[in-house]
């Protein structure tokens, strides 16, 4: 039973990370689109944005151990 939740929670967190970051990286080109001198700035935020976005599968591949090991 363990082995199924780990899976359902790794999985459902790659699929949000997915998610996320196609949101993140379309906003960001939306941006640059928009105001092409904000470029860099837009950039350091996206790439702050994916970052957190891909903490999730982290700590949820984390979690999935620990329930494995119980």
């Amino acid at each position: 039973m363990g082995a199924i939740a780990a899976g359902l929670a790794v999985a459902g967190a790659a699929i949000g990370a997915g998610i996320g970051n196609g949101v993140v990286i379309s906003k960001y080109l939306e941006g640059m689109v928009r105001q092409p001198e904000m470029t860099g700035q837009l950039r350091t935020n996206m790439f702050i944005g994916v970052g957190l976005v891909e903490g999730l599968p982290i700590i949820s591949l984390v979690m999935a151990f620990i329930l494995m090991g119980r």
